[in-house]
């Protein structure tokens, strides 16, 4: 089969990721940089011809994509499979609660009400897998989180969720990855 390429971007810039706060399944609200961030995804995949976007279906992608992607003329898929990880009861809290050191409880043990990072991971390699047979040798920007993205660094190049853990996330404006 051929491969797919993806071209991965985070959602843009939420209020809750200027307050600290962990969003998870929380829909989240872009902020004012974050609506830029959008306006300027359009910028940079305007030219890249995708066959698709595709992104999870909580609001701040659904925003993200409404201001980004509008001007591409593909079908939009969203899919629940690539939401973030499910943080439970401390969706919405500080983030030192939920991601930094506090992290390694939730890599293979669920968050109280929630799930572990490794079902979320494999709930996004399922969505990944679909996509692969949806779309075989095209290209399809995908608007995620941060599970979206460990599920395609660890397909794509093989690191482990205690690698991918202990790596601190810098946004920047896209990533590109070739599943076969």
């Amino acid at each position: 089969m051929a491969a797919l390429t993806i071209l991965y971007e985070t959602h843009a810039t939420t209020t809750d990721n200027e307050a600290g706060r962990a969003t998870g399944w929380l829909p989240g609200e872009l902020s004012e940089l974050g609506r830029r961030q959008a306006g300027d995804l359009g910028e940079r995949i305007r030219d890249r011809a995708p066959d698709a976007v595709v992104g999870s279906d909580l609001a701040r992608v659904r925003q993200t994509v409404a201001l980004g992607c509008a001007a591409l003329d593909v079908p939009v898929f969203y899919d629940w499979r690539l939401r973030e990880c499910h943080y439970g009861l401390l969706g919405g809290a500080p983030k030192e609660q939920v991601h930094g050191p506090a992290i390694g409880r939730f890599l293979r043990n669920p968050y109280p009400g929630g799930e572990s990072w490794l079902a979320a991971l494999d709930r996004v390699d399922r969505a990944l897998n679909d996509l692969c047979d949806l779309f075989p040798g095209g290209t399809v920007v995908m608007v995620g989180h941060i599970a979206t993205r460990w599920a395609l660094r660890r397909r794509t190049e093989s690191v482990s969720l205690d690698e991918l853990a202990v790596e601190e996330f810098r946004w920047r404006p896209g990533w590109k990855y070739v599943l076969s």
